[in-house]
């Protein structure tokens, strides 16, 4: 008898494939897009923050040095209140008060910045507390101006009000640290230190107040919105 012959199928090889393409095809498919966009903007707008802090800076410099000198009161009357007010209005709180700290700091390394004068002995001597408070005073004002225009697309009569009122109480916040110090310097009681470091000037900080509210509602909308939210 004829022996019965297997019909068995020949073998079937399982299709392979290279573990180098693999891999590389998987690292190529897991990998992140890069962020190019948004390291662009943000280094965009560091850049334009950085340059309008400078900007803010050389202003505070300059009107610092317009000064209108009183007899009762060592403190003269300047200009570099209002470049504090436009500072923390137009920058916001963290642009505002580096504006302003970079030239107190760079005056305290003895460069004549402030109405031609600068060094150590200058930052303690009696406007010394009131120098230390401005980056504080922009701050402040930054602070209040960046709620008040929050979401804001149109000026208001309301919020110019509360504004002036934010930076007013910014700008006597200098006082704070300002007439201590003065009455420490110049051997005073502290209601003598009050009238001749701030009694006369309080007029004056009103005035300023207006001038700087007017043209923070009028020109903050039109800049390039650069600033920090405050913190």
């Amino acid at each position: 008898m004829p022996s019965s012959s297997s019909n068995s199928n020949p073998a079937t090889t399982p299709a392979t494939t290279d573990p180098h393409t693999s891999n590389a095809r998987n690292q190529k498919t897991q990998q992140p897009p890069e962020p190019i966009g948004p390291l662009r903007a943000n280094s965009a707008a560091w850049i334009r923050g950085s340059v309008f802090t400078a900007l803010f800076a050389a202003l505070f410099i300059a009107f610092s040095s317009i000064t209108l000198p009183i007899g009762i009161s060592p403190v003269p009357i300047t200009l570099q209140t209002l470049a504090i007010m436009l500072a923390g209005g137009f920058l916001g709180a963290f642009y505002g008060f580096w504006s302003i700290a970079i030239v107190i700091l760079l005056t305290a390394t003895g460069l004549p910045l402030l109405h031609g004068n600068g060094g150590l002995s200058l930052l303690l001597g009696p406007t010394g507390g009131f120098l230390w408070m401005f980056p504080f005073c922009a701050l402040f004002i930054g602070w209040v101006t960046d709620l008040l225009f929050r979401g804001a697309r149109s000026a208001s009569v309301l919020r110019f009000v509360l504004l002036t009122v934010a930076i007013y109480i910014g700008d006597l916040l200098s006082y704070i640290g300002g007439v201590p110090w003065l009455a420490f310097k110049i051997d005073a009681s502290l209601a003598k230190a009050i009238s001749v470091g701030m009694t006369p000037y309080v007029g004056f900080d009103a005035i300023k107040a207006v001038i700087a509210a007017m043209l923070i509602v009028a020109l903050r909308p039109v800049l390039t919105p650069l600033r920090k939210r405050s913190r």
